[in-house]
């Protein structure tokens, strides 16, 4: 089963037949644009609206994502995993969305994306230890991911008109969003490993109504339910902004899937993090901020990384290698050099 190669579409656009990098441009688009969307929904929710329902807004888009994966012709008779495949996988999902979009009430954007920015470390980590994945990573793959994230942290840290504005609690609930977002892709592609048959929308549509239960107890206790229902009474047109957020975010969601599907989590854990870039650099270039050095140090070390984790392994090896051999060949040399003559 394991060996089995199972066709892969991305909302009608089949993924199969295609060379490997245009199903990674299909599916980097497709989350580009899912997630900017979100972005600026978030924004404007969370910072305009002074709304801070995290855990009410992700139990209303979970109904929207049922109903998108329902017009996709998806229905549980489709499923090939069994129901307890997905409960830890929907627990670390909603878990992980709820204080996400909770932590905005605490914390500003470069505040939170400044800590969202190294989801990929935790990431290649968690790898080693999820059953049935087992993954490592080679050092040059590390490197490329310490670049990213400290490219991006010092982008984010030169907007000195938003610096980072810090609380106790909204950096413990970005931290803990940020351990469960290092199980969640690791236990997404765990899934897809051991039994490649399993699509994209079964396990959205399965980790969805898992999640579905894990969503009501905070709800509840935090007395956010209530307070939501009646702010956004007041406020209908909120729900207009969660749909269209919530369509956006599903063809995010499943572009995420696919790219876990075929490239793995710590893959798509660069793209996330490279989107965020992508972000932060089109705000500057829509409003026309100016650019400091550090912005563009940031920029340098962004670069780097993306540009090494493109380069194959092979290519690393050898260049490894070429390194090795000129530095031996100099030392050899030197040696001459410095031997004295009879």
């Amino acid at each position: 089963m394991k060996g089995e190669e199972k066709s892969r579409f991305l909302l009608g656009i089949s993924l199969t037949d295609r060379p490997k990098w245009q199903q990674f441009l299909i599916c980097s688009c497709g989350f580009f644009f899912g997630y900017l969307v979100n972005g600026i929904c978030e924004e404007y929710v969370y910072n305009r609206l002074k709304f801070s329902y995290g855990w009410y807004f992700t139990f209303v888009q979970s109904f929207i994502y049922l109903i998108l994966i329902y017009i996709q012709g998806f229905t549980p008779k489709q499923m090939v995993n069994p129901w307890k495949t997905y409960v830890k996988l929907s627990a670390v999902l909603m878990g992980s969305q709820g204080l996400t979009k909770g932590s905005l009430a605490f914390l500003n954007y470069p505040a939170q994306l400044m800590f969202k920015s190294t989801k990929v470390l935790p990431v290649m980590i968690t790898g080693a230890f999820i059953p049935g994945l087992k993954r490592k990573y080679p050092p040059h793959e590390y490197l490329s991911a310490v670049l990213l994230v400290v490219g991006l942290i010092l982008f984010t840290l030169a907007d000195a008109n938003s610096s980072p504005n810090f609380s106790v609690v909204g950096v413990v609930m970005v931290c803990v969003s940020l351990i469960m977002d290092s199980f969640l892709g690791n236990l997404q592609e765990a899934i897809f490993t051991i039994n490649p048959n399993t699509s994209q929308m079964e396990m959205l549509f399965c980790s969805t109504i898992v999640g579905l239960t894990f969503l009501v107890p905070p709800m509840v206790l935090t007395g956010e339910v209530s307070k939501a229902w009646n702010s956004c009474y007041e406020h209908p047109y909120v729900y207009g902004i969660l749909v269209f957020e919530a369509v956006a975010t599903f063809v995010g969601q499943v572009s995420v899937l696919s790219l876990v599907a075929l490239f793995g989590a710590a893959t798509t854990a660069m793209v996330t993090t490279a989107r965020k870039a992508v972000t932060l650099l089109l705000s500057y270039m829509i409003f026309t901020k100016p650019l400091t050095e550090q912005h563009v140090s940031g920029l340098i070390l962004i670069a780097m990384g993306v540009i090494l984790k493109m380069l194959p392994n092979h290519n690393v090896q050898r260049l490894h290698t070429n390194v090795k051999l000129h530095l031996k060949e100099k030392k050899s040399a030197n040696l001459e050099e410095n031997r004295p003559l009879v």
